[in-house]
């Protein structure tokens, strides 16, 4: 039957317009406001559109080179692996602590640790045999002879380790022995030993002798000896007061058969091996036993003890080396002959500390052989840098597999048999341009000073890739659906005008949640979110204006009828043409028994101006596809429209190519949410099923949430099955000890503060946490050092006194201690009158109540400083300012060594702790809440504390994690909600999804509590992200939902029809990109991001197509316009030709009269354009109603 040429076959040369008034009715209760805002903002999408399209080569040039020229920031990116820089919560108070230690003691700490850990192959054996200690003697000993060359120097253990308290002699000769001499602290426990010497390299010579080492210096012997030579009593008062005895050569041998093991050793004679497991009952000692006092929790792990408190066995070894920091080894050798040609700088003193530890690893690793009993797990503080240094690294290899995983998917899914249809080249092109945005976006931030971190390198390219593939994927499948009779040149402001609101929405709400991440005050994950953040925003700018010129560019490939990605070629599609007469499509009316048959070509049309007649040119073999049977065919099939037509018309007016395919290649993801999914997910027992399902998760996962342990230890970080990892596991198992301080500030005065300070130590040792030292043990703090030497040299004096050595006018006949106790007794601390002799007998050093005197406090500081530096250096204070330098001489004669400096009100002093048992992460939060309190309570006293360690660098955080991601959790979700409300102008949709959303955190939550994922500062950001990436899932369905017409449940069908595809592509694709996270080196990145995101990934896919759909069908909100349309009696008239070209590629040849449009054909019956939309003028078409439908049916059979 024969009727005029609809809308879609009239070429734009030879429409009139429209003839048919249309009226449109606003629901009741909505808003004209919320429309006119869509679209006007949907205008601006076309207008956008349209002009790319004009400029399509000039935006993609321009696109690119500004792209290209952002990515180039990455050349001067900076990877942060500092522990501190990274995980110290910014702004906090441990954030202000580390300031403060570091203005007032510098950025390094004193010291490093280098460290050997002994067990047995066989777990739970007994370690404390003769043979185990011989095989750990073996290891240190391999580990303390490495030497390292550099800068054409050599540089073994005694040159760079650290050590505690050298002396200053004014015996020039005594001085430079003792210089070489002086042993380095290593805590190890082979120093219950003679073995124990053999680690200290040091050696000295004298006239006469041997060479003189720890292995035969028996220092008592040898003072005796060099006493006739020099004045040695105040060094030998500092060997006493130090306790130093015979050293080493007093102690066993572990092999007593050794050659070499002196005579004085308790078993020279018996030859009989000690027993281990007495000797290391509390501890051992280094060569000074009352300042180096290794207690048994830093040398043995795994101890077993009987009835009685005794040792009995124990199932690990330890042995730690100290080093100096690089700053401390620079200033030792500046100025220094062996330095002085090599230009001898901090670098290079940081350069040979970290050689020689790669290298003191490397041999202890290697010392015992494959068949040993015993096994050695080495580490040094190089170590772990060299793990963050690697954790951080960009792994090209996984890069490049997971953009190549993605280029790949993406070709092939969007690959068609149909050559015109085909967008192969599009997808490849897609993730192309997203990479470089990517690329881009990081180096921007480069830029901006935002460093880079693991999180950075090792995920966000592929999690990046994956979130912007998903709007990739969204226009390609909008743009191949546009309506029929779309004119070519605004094509892509179509593509824009449909999409373009979900895909600003989706990506200002990740990029809301990325920023609202960055609240969470940890550096790493704060650089992390707002890099995150920038990413998006470019991939978004990219999206909106790069791909879409690619688009255009496809467009004319597809107009040209090119090969797909073989451009080059011509489609085989293209030979044959046939002709169509105009009075085949004269006839004005359609009958409705073939409205469900349409067939969608390209076509080329022209409009010749003189006859007015239409010539439509088809490629062979065009057919009529009959509809397919539908559950829902009366509502799909009804005149249902779209206020906004999110991905245009349904799959029975897509383009077809003439060419005939295959069945199976009419198959897709759209036809499969139509005709199976949707049909399916929407009946009543589905529904009922859906919910109770995902009831059931939410219930399951709140359980999960219970099981969510906090915390995050270096074991989780370091890939499983290394050496590193052993070690790690064997020190957490064992030695889980950790050095802290307690630190005293300024801002109160010291010296009369000492009870309030006696009082915070002792609450302090009170912990549970912390250590207690040995009941035969002072506390090791510089206050009870300095009190107990203050009483030392006051018992001296009181003795010299007594006999005569020491009188008002005279002190050089008494001992040294009494000449200095003599020097502080007088002192008045007035400036105008600095002494009074009168106080020698009427003043004490410290008083009855174990205070000191505050007139002698800082005075006497400045002396104690000079004159026990071992008590100094074993007390641990660091001191600021340091008190100034005062050399002692007793036989000065001009009485200017009378007047001695006060040192100057401290600003930072410093009491050493161990904490142990800290094996959980609520042990840790118990010992820092404790700590705390007891610093609040000393402030109340006046005492200015707060305690400093790496528990409270790290696991402080803790306190206040879950606050914090809770609150940035409701932030989010309100901003989420207003955002939607706004761009969606629906609150009812926006309450919605958020509810979706929260329901997905919640899961999400719930699964890392089953995968045994801890919570900490990684997991959180995953977690607060998890909204924004959420909402590519959601809002999709949600907007073409909101903007169909018709029922709930045909809405959600449409709904899902036209995003099924793309949101099931966008998940499979950010699948692909986290596919390759699965072969990182490190476990911490398969479970904490592989696993967490995959998960998320896939609850967003379930939430977003099953979940969203049901509850749309069931609570969803109205539709926004109900569409009447009214028939005008008056017929189509002949058009006014109008000239000018309308498409690209109009030939050359055809005369001036003639227009080539590219255009597609629908011999179907189509819902007029509904407001506010780009109207088309339109030919008179049937009426429809939802409600006449059925009757209009019948009618037109009938007809």
């Amino acid at each position: 039957m024969a009727r005029p040429p609809s809308l879609e076959e009239v070429p734009r040369c030879c429409r009139t317009p429209p003839v048919r008034s249309v009226a449109p009715q606003i629901l009741a209760g909505s808003l004209k406001a919320p429309l006119w805002l869509r679209a006007y903002f949907q205008g601006l999408l076309f207008s956008l559109g349209c002009r790319i399209q004009r400029h399509c080569g000039k935006v993609l040039f321009l696109g690119l080179l500004a792209f290209g020229a952002l990515a180039l920031g990455l050349r001067v990116a900076v990877i942060e692996t500092d522990l501190e820089e990274l995980w110290v919560e910014v702004g906090s108070r441990v954030s202000q602590e580390l300031h403060y230690t570091k203005e007032k003691l510098g950025e390094e700490a004193a010291y490093t640790s280098q460290m050997l850990i002994q067990t047995a192959r066989q777990e739970g054996e007994n370690i404390l045999t003769p043979e185990a200690l011989g095989l750990h003697l073996q290891a240190a000993l391999t580990a303390s002879k490495v030497q390292v060359s550099l800068y054409g120097k050599s540089w073994d253990l005694n040159k760079i380790c650290y050590k505690s308290g050298v002396p200053l002699i004014e015996n020039g000769m005594i001085e430079r022995m003792i210089e070489k001499l002086f042993p380095c602290v290593i805590l190890t426990p082979l120093d219950c030993f003679w073995e124990g010497a053999k680690l200290q390299g040091g050696s000295a010579y004298l006239p006469g002798r041997p060479d003189i080492q720890w292995t035969n210096l028996d220092p008592e012997q040898l003072l005796e000896e060099l006493g006739p030579f020099a004045s040695l009593e105040g060094f030998r008062e500092l060997l006493d007061k130090a306790q130093v005895g015979q050293a080493y050569v007093g102690r066993p041998c572990l092999d007593p058969t050794d050659a070499h093991c002196p005579p004085s050793a308790p078993n020279h004679l018996s030859r009989q091996a000690p027993d281990v497991a007495q000797e290391l009952s509390g501890g051992c000692h280094g060569f000074s036993h009352k300042f180096m006092h290794w207690q048994e929790e830093l040398l043995l792990g795994g101890m077993a003890r009987d009835l009685q408190g005794r040792l009995l066995r124990a199932e690990a070894l330890q042995s730690t080396f100290l080093l100096m920091s690089p700053r401390q080894l620079y200033e030792h050798f500046r100025g220094d002959y062996q330095t002085h040609d090599i230009g001898w700088s901090e670098e290079q003193a940081s350069t040979v500390l970290q050689a020689w530890q790669r290298r003191f690893v490397q041999l202890a690793q290697e010392a015992l052989p494959e068949n040993a009993s015993q096994q050695i797990h080495a580490f040094s503080s190089t170590t772990l840098d060299d793990i963050l240094h690697t954790f951080s690294e960009v792994s090209a290899a996984r890069v490049a597999g997971g953009y190549l995983l993605m280029l790949a998917y993406a070709c092939v899914t969007m690959l068609r048999w149909d050559c015109a249809q085909s967008q192969g080249a599009v997808g490849l092109a897609g993730v192309l341009v997203v990479a470089l945005a990517v690329a881009s976006g990081l180096g921007l931030c480069a830029l901006l000073g935002i460093t880079f971190n693991a999180a950075t390198t090792q995920v966000l390219p592929f999690l990046a890739l994956g979130i912007g593939v998903d709007d990739v994927f969204l226009l390609a499948h909008a743009f191949t659906e546009a309506p029929p009779g779309t004119p070519l040149q605004e094509r892509l402001g179509e593509c824009l005008q449909r999409t373009g609101t979900s895909v600003t929405l989706t990506s200002i709400n990740n990029m809301v949640a990325f920023f609202m991440a960055a609240l969470v005050p940890i550096p790493a994950l704060r650089a992390f979110s707002l890099q995150a953040a920038i990413v998006v925003g470019c991939s978004f700018v990219a999206v909106m204006l790069v791909f879409p010129a690619v688009l255009s560019l496809d467009l004319r490939r597809r107009h040209c009828q090119r090969l797909d990605v073989l451009c080059c070629f011509s489609s085989p599609c293209s030979a044959r043409m046939i002709q169509i007469l105009p009075q085949e499509l004269g006839e004005r009316t359609v009958s409705v028994g073939i409205t469900h048959l349409t067939t969608t070509v390209q076509a080329f049309t022209h409009c010749e101006a003189s006859s007015q007649h239409v010539v439509t040119i088809l490629p062979p073999q065009a057919h009529l596809v009959p509809a397919p049977s539908d559950p829902l065919s009366s509502e799909l099939f009804s005149p249902g429209g779209s206020t906004r037509d999110l991905l245009g018309q349904e799959e029975r007016t897509r383009p077809r190519a003439a060419c005939k395919s295959l069945p199976c290649a009419r198959w897709n993801l759209a036809h499969f949410a139509r005709y199976q999914f949707a049909p399916l997910l929407l009946q009543s027992q589905a529904k009922a099923m859906v919910l109770v399902f995902f009831g059931a998760l939410l219930g399951l996962s709140l359980y999960g949430a219970t099981l969510v342990q906090d915390g995050l230890s270096l074991t989780d970080v370091v890939p499983r099955g290394t050496k590193e990892h052993a070690f790690l596991s064997a020190q957490l198992r064992y030695f889980s000890l950790y050095e802290v301080a307690l630190v005293t500030q300024g801002g109160f005065d010291y010296a009369h503060s000492q009870r309030a300070l006696f009082d915070l130590h002792q609450r302090f040792s009170s912990l549970k946490a912390v250590l207690p030292p040995p009941a035969t043990q002072a506390p090791r703090t510089w206050l009870h050092y300095y009190r107990d030497w203050l009483q030392g040299i006051q018992a001296a004096f009181d003795q010299d006194w007594a006999s005569g050595r020491i009188t008002h006018h005279s002190y050089r006949n008494g001992s040294e201690d009494g000449a200095l106790a003599y020097k502080l007794l007088i002192q008045t601390g007035n400036a105008q009158e600095p002494l009074d002799f009168s106080q020698l007998t009427t003043r004490k050093l410290v008083d009855e109540e174990g205070l000191i005197p505050p007139e002698f406090f800082y005075v006497g500081l400045t002396v104690w400083v000079s004159s026990d530096p071992l008590g100094l250096a074993a007390s641990q204070a660091n001191f600021y300012p340091p008190p100034p330098e005062w050399l002692h001489d007793k036989y000065d004669t001009t009485g200017e060594n009378l007047r001695i400096p006060a040192a100057q009100p401290l600003e930072f002093a410093q009491f050493p702790f161990l904490l142990h048992g800290l094996q959980k992460t609520a042990d840790f939060v118990e010992a820092i809440e404790g700590a705390r309190a007891a610093c609040a309570e000393a402030g109340r006293a006046g005492v200015h504390a707060y305690p400093s360690g790496s528990p409270f660098l790290f696991w402080e955080q803790y306190l206040g994690l879950r606050r914090c991601f809770l609150l940035a959790i409701c932030i989010l979700l309100v901003c989420t909600f207003l955002v939607c409300a706004l761009l969606l102008l629906n609150p009812w949709m926006a309450g919605l999804i958020v509810l979706v959303l929260a329901m997905m955190t919640v899961e999400l939550f719930g699964i890392m509590g089953f995968l045994g994922i801890k919570l900490s500062a990684i997991p959180v950001v995953i977690l607060v992200a998890s909204v924004g990436i959420g909402v590519e899932f959601t809002v999709h369905v949600a907007l073409g939902f909101l903007t169909m017409q018709g029922s709930r449940n045909l809405r959600a069908t449409r709904a899902l029809e036209h995003t099924f595809a793309p949101v099931t592509d966008g998940a499979v694709s950010t699948l692909l990109g986290l596919l390759m996270l699965a072969g990182s080196n490190f476990d911490f990145i398969v479970r904490y991001f592989f696993l967490v995101l995959t998960a998320l990934t896939l609850l967003g896919l379930l939430h977003g197509l099953m979940l969203l759909p049901v509850l749309l069908s069931i609570l969803g909100p109205p539709p926004e316009v109900v569409q009447i349309y009214k028939e005008s009696p008056r017929v189509l008239g002949p058009a006014t030709p109008r000239g000018g070209r309308l498409g690209w590629g109009a030939s050359p040849t055809l005369r001036q009269n003639f227009a080539r449009v590219t255009t597609s054909m629908t011999v179907a019956l189509h819902p007029p354009p509904l407001p506010g939309a780009y109207i088309h003028p339109a030919s008179d078409e049937p009426t429809w109603s939802p409600a006449a439908s059925g009757s209009s049916n019948s009618s037109s059979r009938g007809s």
